[in-house]
């Protein structure tokens, strides 16, 4: 009888962790997840997923930290899994500024201790992925897209800290011969994605505002161009890129870029809210049209600009798109429909709570 895989996984109550816990589970692995000590629940995107450990269950949770790295090495050589997903960090850019400090010694110094932890243990069968992202690049230098090759050059805290994750990798994976690999995900959303994203804010508010719940949006720069994927898509990349024969550095991206507005368009589209943009930069307002009116209901705030802002990022996946065959399921437009819908129905439910009181 072939043994089963087990998985270790970090962040596993974010977005991304929710939905490789699902894709592992499918495949038939013991997946085990790390969350950290809270006053309140914070697992809500994977409960769906557990099973009390004293039935039959092939799905653990256990309390720890990247921070601390009595945790992470007590939870790595009490599992001693066959791979291990970094998925864990402080992944808000905006947040990051705030929380510097922070945001390094989860984001950045988390990886070398899970890093650490496998070698100390003489782990050289462990597999591990390190969750890097596009905010590497930061600067476009006149770029139209970034591949495997392009330079790195970060503009915010968030993105310095992955950069130390993902150059730290690559030194393990050549100086231990150990199998550790970057993801460079572009951006990616879904339903789960968490309510502070601009993404979210934008989903989540429109189907409140049909429904009276809510009456105005403040944004950032609507005019930042994005490669935006589906989580759920990415996820199965970072599985294929562990399977491979040699530990390699792939781009996941769509290769497709469209802006905070065009999201907005298209989401306004799909919702039948006829809108109306005016001014430029800071001033820009946009109006929805009803009946002959018109409302502002979402507007540009300077305060949630960034220190340094970065107007666009656009991968180029042709490398993954032919070793990984990563050919994606979503698009933008699929995208933000099953964002939108999920939404809504959230909405609905929330409108009833409140006419019930």
């Amino acid at each position: 009888m072939k043994k089963r895989k087990k998985a270790l996984i970090t962040g596993i109550t974010g977005q991304d962790g929710s939905y490789l816990a699902e894709l592992l589970l499918k495949k038939n692995y013991i997946v085990h997840g790390i969350k950290r000590k809270s006053s309140s629940f914070n697992t809500e995107r994977v409960d769906h997923l557990y099973i009390d450990p004293h039935y039959s269950t092939n799905f653990y949770l256990h309390y720890g930290d990247l921070t601390d790295s009595n945790s992470v090495f007590n939870l790595i050589s009490k599992i001693k899994p066959d791979e291990i997903y970094n998925l864990g960090a402080q992944s808000h850019v905006g947040v990051s500024f705030e929380n510097p400090e922070y945001t390094s010694e989860v984001t950045g110094l988390g990886t070398l201790r899970v890093l650490e932890a496998m070698r100390f243990l003489n782990l050289k069968k462990c597999k591990f992925y390190q969750a890097s992202t596009s905010e590497l690049f930061g600067k476009t230098f006149g770029r139209k897209t970034f591949d495997e090759k392009s330079i790195f050059y970060p503009q915010s805290p968030y993105g310095a800290s992955k950069l130390y994750a993902h150059w730290i990798t690559q030194i393990y994976r050549d100086s231990y011969n150990m199998f550790a690999c970057n993801g460079i995900l572009f951006n990616h959303e879904s339903p789960r994605r968490g309510e502070t994203f601009v993404t979210k804010k934008i989903t989540r508010f429109l189907t409140r505002y049909i429904l009276g719940l809510e009456n105005l949006l403040y944004l950032g720069n609507i005019n930042a161009k994005r490669d935006w994927g589906h989580a759920k898509d990415y996820v199965e990349m970072q599985w294929r890129i562990l399977q491979q024969k040699k530990p390699e550095d792939y781009i996941i991206a769509t290769g497709k870029a469209y802006s905070v507005k065009q999201f907005i368009n298209e989401a306004c589209k799909y919702l039948k809210i006829k809108i109306l943009w005016t001014g430029k930069g800071k001033n820009e307002k946009c109006y929805h049209i009803a009946n002959g009116k018109k409302k502002i209901f979402i507007k540009v705030d300077k305060k949630y600009f960034r220190p340094l802002d970065i107007n666009y990022l656009r991968g180029n996946p042709k490398r993954a798109y032919k070793k990984l065959k990563f050919k994606p399921k979503y698009n933008f437009y699929k995208l933000i429909k099953t964002m939108i819908d999920h939404d809504l129905d959230e909405a609905k439910k929330e409108k009833i709570l409140i006419e019930n009181q």
